[in-house]
């Protein structure tokens, strides 16, 4: 399961996001039950968090903090990954690669999930 936080500042196609989430789950074999959750952050809030974690003063348009040893959930605690995407990293990213902002937040979900499985 995916949990979408977000401001409704940010334009986010929820939709499209689930449908994702659904193709990733199933593409990596992650279980039904598992939680991911997927917070979409300005870029004060990222550069923060990419200083604190990544020890890099820098808004970076995607981190992952992934929990593998809860890839198989218990009913107390079933997230297992958390994605955080700086949204104005992504409209700024769409604008430079010439694509839909939908399109770029795609990618670095699934980059994201994809920093998850191979950790």
């Amino acid at each position: 399961m995916l949990n979408i936080f977000s401001s409704s500042r940010f334009k986010i196609n929820r939709q499209t996001i689930k449908n994702l989430a659904g193709v990733l789950f199933s593409k990596y074999n992650i279980p039904s039950n598992a939680e991911i959750n997927l917070i979409f952050i300005g870029k004060k809030k990222m550069k923060t968090i990419s200083k604190d974690y990544k020890k890099v003063n820098v808004a970076l348009p995607v981190l992952t903090f992934s929990y593998l040893d809860r890839m198989y959930p218990d009913e107390n605690n079933k997230t297992f990954a958390e994605i955080f995407i700086c949204y104005p990293q992504a409209v700024l990213l769409a604008a430079e690669r010439e694509k839909r902002v939908d399109n770029i937040i795609s990618q670095l979900i699934t980059h994201g999930v994809e920093n998850i499985i191979k950790n």
